[in-house]
């Protein structure tokens, strides 16, 4: 147990002195940038499920006549 306590404790300390944390402006424009590109890559997948579900029913429907 004193191990698990140990390396608990050593991890904190090894986040509070040697980790470089960024500015509350990067956290805010680093979030925007994430946020656009996962609404940009939704439209994406969004557009291709629309696509191959129409094309995929128009194939359908030339076979079935």
């Amino acid at each position: 147990m004193a191990k698990i306590v140990n390396y608990i404790s050593e991890a904190f300390e090894e986040l509070k002195s040697n980790v470089t944390w960024p500015t509350w402006a990067e956290v805010q424009s680093l979030t925007i940038v994430v946020a656009v590109f996962s609404v940009l890559f939704a439209l994406a997948t969004w557009g291709v499920d629309e696509f191959f579900a129409k094309a995929l029913a128009g194939f359908f429907n030339w076979i079935k006549a």
